[in-house]
């Protein structure tokens, strides 16, 4: 194998938009993110549905379970 091919595997901390921080493992010098897991809604149970225009219940009625039709009668 070639020496110093890989990248420097380091512990670095990570900061959050809300003012958390944490530490991980990466190649960056440094790493900034938008949203962790103190203040993204999945995590924090404040996530709730956005209706946009209907969208849910128009896929509802499109995919809800449609009546049998009679087969057509012979004659």
């Amino acid at each position: 194998m070639k020496p110093n091919v890989h990248p420097v595997y380091q512990t670095i901390t990570a900061h959050c938009q809300c003012g958390n921080t944490f530490e991980t493992r990466s190649t960056a010098k440094a790493i900034s993110v938008e949203v962790c897991a103190q203040c993204h809604p999945y995590f924090t149970g404040k996530q709730r549905l956005v209706d946009t225009a209907g969208r849910v219940d128009r896929f509802r009625r499109k995919y809800a379970a449609a009546p049998p039709t009679e087969p057509a009668a012979k004659s």
